[in-house]
């Protein structure tokens, strides 16, 4: 799309690409808390995307919605961290989430049952699905995991980490040992978190049409989110 003049017509890529700035923020937004606001990532992402426009190099031999996405994305996560969009508090009910799904399995030797674990935290069923809205699933791996927790607790996960790799999460995720075990460990989720995050990861659908498929809320879809998050966490831990 160019100008009369033969320029690039940015205000039109903009409009072009503004569904693709709106699909990566509602995408992202199943792993945030309830506090971000989807209008202030797309914001954000509009702006990655304005950049993507300006240094986008066709000679680089790489697509511009490839480009894009990657700013797009860059753009959100930058200032999320900036906000600390999750508190001490919801990292501590994260954990404790996940804490009572592996003390439950190695009792039970089975996966336990929402209701199950909403018992073992001590809380009514409505108020841990309420938590899981809350908490949201994030990511399977933090540096925080691999450097280990000022409360004592062993370092988490470095069995994965091959000898003398830099501890770096998505270099992490991509070695056979945790691929095998992320595999191993999603069969064993119930047959519905398994759905959800086929649907999520596999097929890139937003919580809406994950909603859809299943029958239920989009809500109920976060809450089965995080909870397959913190059921795929507790079993890496002891894989």
């Amino acid at each position: 799309m160019y100008t009369a003049k033969g320029t690039l017509d940015l205000n039109a890529q903009l409009r072009k690409y503004t569904p693709l700035v709106h699909k990566l923020a509602h995408h992202m937004m199943v792993k945030l808390p309830a506090s971000v606001e989807v209008d202030d990532l797309i914001q954000v992402g509009m702006m990655g995307l304005s950049e993507a426009l300006s240094r986008f190099e066709p000679s680089q031999g790489v697509q511009f919605e490839t480009f894009a996405s990657q700013r797009i994305r860059g753009a959100m996560l930058d200032e999320l961290r900036e906000g600390d969009w999750m508190s001490r508090s919801l990292r501590k009910q994260q954990k404790d989430i996940e804490r009572a799904v592996q003390r439950l399995e190695q009792r039970l030797q089975r996966v336990p049952r929402e209701s199950e674990i909403a018992t073992e935290l001590n809380l009514p069923l409505a108020d841990y699905q309420e938590l899981l809205g809350r908490v949201r699933g994030t990511q399977l791996v933090y540096l925080e995991d691999l450097a280990g927790q000022a409360d004592g607790e062993d370092h988490f996960l470095d069995r994965y980490l091959p000898g003398g790799a830099e501890v770096d999460p998505e270099l992490l995720l991509t070695g056979q040992r945790m691929r095998e075990a992320l595999v191993d460990a999603i069969e064993k989720l119930p047959e519905r978190e398994q759905y959800v995050m086929s649907m999520y990861y596999e097929h890139d659908m937003n919580l809406k049409e994950i909603a859809a498929v299943l029958g239920v809320t989009e809500s109920r879809v976060c809450q089965l989110h995080s909870q397959s998050i913190a059921r795929l966490r507790a079993r890496l831990r002891e894989h």
